[in-house]
């Protein structure tokens, strides 16, 4: 599975994002082959090319082309929360 973590600019916090994804990756023994973090405008362009979209859930929308194409998009209230984030994965069933 390919999962792409996207966030505003791109930097800080979606690098957050993407360590807290890590940790619930790996709670959830899930097989990630690629784990990649970007920004919205970079990621909106991207999603097709990955399975599962984390973002924050007020850009959820910014995603409704990949959630056509098959993408499994996740919006999160709180992008730093594991508990959340986990909670979606599993909701999502991709856990």
């Amino acid at each position: 599975m390919k999962m792409l973590v996207s966030c505003a600019n791109g930097a800080g916090t979606s690098l957050m994002m993407k360590l807290t994804a890590e940790k619930v990756i790996n709670k959830l023994g899930l097989k990630v082959t690629n784990l990649h973090h970007c920004s919205l405008s970079e990621g909106k362009s991207a999603a097709f090319q990955y399975d599962v979209v984390l973002c924050p859930l007020n850009f959820i929308g910014m995603f409704d082309d990949a959630k056509a194409k098959g993408v499994t998009v996740i919006g999160l209230r709180n992008v730093l929360s594991a508990d959340e984030m986990e909670e979606k994965i599993k909701e999502a069933g991709i856990a």
